[in-house]
């Protein structure tokens, strides 16, 4: 039978049991308005035409007498008791001999003897129907309690169990729906019925059994890829941590818990800030923001490996999972890679020493070759013809190439090992451009460059070493030269921005292609121009770089600038 039928079934269960109880009131109420009808219609006239004879008989006027008469007439009309019809035919046989024979009190004796008998069956007859109304209306009491007490009952019964037997079901649907929500693929409905929730339970059943194959069928793979992915892990020769979005640790290799200096099995599982409170490491590699894509940083930590403090980046990846069914990634934690890179600290800071050892030993010979240069030019020495001067002028010329690219080589050295020598003083801004645009004053001379200086009103003095900042000046004011066309113009300005003053250098020359401005402050970049030539050591921008950040504050270049380039920098006020 299906779900339906049962709730008609009901519903027709309890309107049966309404008309039931309905019908068996009406049946009572009808009888016993039929005994009271009777009571009134049968023996309540008579008595009213016995009273009213009774009156007529007490007058003794002739026209009282017409009145009995008329009365009786109507009595013997109304006849409805055993022995009624004696006594009212004895009346009129008393009634006549006494209209007969006024005088005769026997004859008045019997009419109202007559009277009496006739009240006493109607009296009578009424105590008799009103016992048998009394009688209906008990047995109707009991009839309706009796009926009324087991339709409650029933009715009580069908009221609780019927809503849970429909509502029960879809409760340990939604239950077990959750269950299976949970990866619970073990859970089953156990309906024993034939309507829809016994098939509801099969198909339930049915698609749970599916799931639980499925689950267990992928399951040993799912277990060798992880086996696979732990072993990758371990294996790796980077320290690698796993957190999840409660920053618990999930998963740590060797390189990382020979670093951390903690057993893996006081880590796995652990909330990463409460390990971190005894761990400096730790700690220090969670620090505001650990859950968030950083930029690689260089950490020094001690190896008890190699018993010596190692170079590592710390990278920090955050890991973002989208569920099956939605469509917005979530959380999932982050994890932290730290890498060797003690090697390559140890080639670069080879290569800066040998660089810095280079340099240095190149100034001596460049120095000599600069003053034989000097001596050959004096006519004590000798005279040289035209064509020695020009050699000479040639050689002159990648003399002092040389000594600039050492100078820059030494400038490197001192920025990569960090050792750069700063005497920061308050130093005028515009005293700074002063300085370099007298240095390269000879140079814009013979491109025929004009040199257009715009200052604002009342900038402050600046903190900073005046020979670095000239040297990125001049720099900076170099490659604007190199990169312009003869007869054209340099814009050099400065403008105060809150706390910091701003240094521009415009020039209107070849430009810088989009594709080099993020990479032209990188070390031995040399960016071509239009022509696609190559020009300097790749070395100017990015020392200019370090002097200038070494001193607080930014360079960059404007990339909205199509029609040449714009240089800038900051520097803080002085306080």
């Amino acid at each position: 039978m299906t779900l339906k039928s049962k709730i008609s079934l009901g519903m027709g269960f309890l309107f049966v049991i309404v008309t039931l109880l309905g019908g068996l009131g009406a049946y009572y109420l009808n009888q016993l308005a039929n005994d009271a009808k009777e009571i009134l219609k049968d023996n309540y006239i008579s008595l009213e035409y016995v009273n009213s004879m009774q009156k007529a008989l007490l007058a003794g006027q002739p026209s009282d007498l017409d009145d009995f008469d008329k009365t009786l007439k109507r009595q013997e009309a109304n006849i409805t008791e055993a022995g009624e019809q004696q006594a009212t035919e004895s009346l009129r046989r008393a009634f006549d001999n006494f209209r007969t024979n006024a005088g005769d009190l026997n004859n008045l004796k019997r009419v109202q003897q007559s009277l009496i008998q006739l009240d006493d069956i109607n009296r009578q007859a009424m105590f008799r129907k009103n016992e048998t109304a009394e009688a209906t209306a008990k047995n109707a009491l009991v009839w309706l309690t009796v009926v009324g007490a087991v339709c409650f009952l029933i009715v009580f019964s069908f009221t609780i169990n019927f809503p849970g037997y429909v509502a029960n079901p879809l409760v340990e649907l939604t239950n077990s729906i959750r269950q299976i929500t949970s990866r619970n693929f073990e859970e089953r409905l156990y309906f024993k019925s034939d309507d829809e929730f016994g098939e509801l339970a099969r198909s339930f059943n049915n698609m749970a059994q599916k799931l639980d194959e499925y689950e267990h069928s992928n399951l040993a793979k799912v277990l060798f890829e992880k086996r696979r992915i732990d072993t990758l892990i371990q294996i790796m020769t980077d320290g690698i941590i796993g957190f999840d979005e409660r920053r618990s640790v999930v998963f740590v290799n060797k390189v990382a818990v020979q670093l951390l200096g903690i057993p893996e099995s006081r880590l796995i599982g652990q909330y990463a800030p409460d390990v971190a409170l005894h761990n400096d490491l730790l700690r220090s590699l969670l620090q505001a923001g650990a859950g968030q894509a950083q930029e690689a940083a260089m950490l020094k930590i001690f190896d008890p490996e190699s018993g010596k403090e190692n170079y590592y980046t710390k990278h920090i990846q955050p890991v973002k999972v989208l569920r099956t069914g939605e469509e917005q990634p979530v959380d999932a934690g982050f994890v932290i890679v730290l890498k060797n890179i003690t090697p390559y600290k140890e080639l670069d800071l080879a290569k800066t020493n040998f660089i810095a050892t280079v340099s240095h030993e190149l100034k001596t010979p460049i120095s000599g070759i600069k003053m034989s240069l000097k001596l050959l030019d004096d006519n004590r020495v000798g005279a040289l013809n035209p064509d020695q001067h020009a050699l000479v002028g040639h050689i002159r010329e990648d003399a002092d190439r040389l000594l600039a690219i050492t100078g820059e080589l030494l400038n490197l050295a001192q920025a990569e090992s960090g050792q750069i020598q700063l005497r920061v003083q308050s130093v005028p801004p515009a005293d700074l451009i002063s300085v370099a645009r007298n240095a390269i004053s000879v140079a814009a001379a013979q491109k025929k460059i004009a040199i257009r200086t715009t200052v604002d009103q009342g900038v402050p003095q600046v903190a900073a070493d005046p020979d670095k900042v000239s040297w990125v000046l001049i720099n900076l004011l170099s490659n604007a030269i190199r990169h312009s066309p003869e007869e054209s113009g340099i814009d050099v300005g400065l403008q105060v921005e809150g706390n910091v003053v701003r240094f521009t250098v415009r020039d209107y020359g070849t430009g810088i292609k989009p594709e080099y401005r993020n990479r032209i402050f990188e070390r031995y970049f040399q960016a071509p121009n239009q022509e696609g030539k190559q020009g300097g050591t790749g070395l100017g921008l990015a020392i200019s770089k370090e002097f200038i950040e070494a001193m607080h504050g930014q360079i960059d270049v404007d990339k909205q600038i199509e029609n040449g380039a714009l240089f800038y920098f900051t520097l803080p006020v002085a306080a």
